[in-house]
């Protein structure tokens, strides 16, 4: 049951708002940990830690960290699980998602010409025909729940048995950040513009 304080913020909540208040001063000893490294590196905390992870025990946090953690394990091309991740929260509409992996392409020094160009990528001559098979198949992955054998047959045609389950990893798990941030009305913290501020 809900406390009556927090029933008044949460009623107070308008679209710019996330719907709960960010926990300015988390209670354990490892949260406390995160917030400070966090703020030394981007000068704040970002807005699922304050909002989400902090209410919750650490082992749900840890559990996002590992998202990241297996990532690294992929033989498919990063630029091309950065592209494909871009792809699922732009279709989810998840702003904190979308700036956050514009961040980590520009961090990764990629080619943020084709990250602006994903709308496109049908057409546009940055996306190669492997690229632009899988998008095929996330995009309709994404939008409609479903896996097109036509799509899939056509992916198969670039990319390993292997490869074919992380792209479908990597949709699942994309789900997993922005429904949690689309969830709590989390928005964008401006990655992009505090790297700029910061050089």
């Amino acid at each position: 049951m809900i406390a009556q304080s927090s029933h008044t913020n949460i009623d107070k909540v308008n679209s710019a708002d996330t719907f709960l208040p960010p926990v300015e001063k988390p209670k354990t000893l490892l949260m406390k940990l995160v917030y400070y490294f966090m703020r030394r590196q981007f000068g704040k905390v970002m807005s699922p830690l304050t909002v989400h992870s902090a209410r919750l025990p650490n082992a749900f946090g840890l559990f996002y960290t590992k998202v990241s953690r297996l990532d690294k394990k992929m033989v498919l091309p990063e630029e091309t699980a950065l592209l494909i991740r871009h792809q699922v929260a732009r279709i989810n509409v998840c702003l904190f998602c979308m700036d956050a992996n514009r961040y980590y392409m520009i961090q990764k020094s990629m080619n943020t010409a084709k990250f602006d160009a994903i709308e496109d990528y049908r057409t546009s001559p940055l996306f190669s025909d492997a690229e632009r098979a899988a998008l095929d198949y996330v995009t309709e992955l994404t939008k409609n729940k479903r896996g097109d054998p036509d799509l899939f047959a056509c992916m198969a045609k670039y990319y390993s048995e292997r490869e074919i389950c992380e792209i479908v990893w990597l949709v699942a798990s994309e789900h997993l950040y922005n429904m949690t941030n689309i969830g709590l009305n989390i928005h964008s913290d401006m990655l992009c513009d505090i790297t700029v501020k910061k050089n």
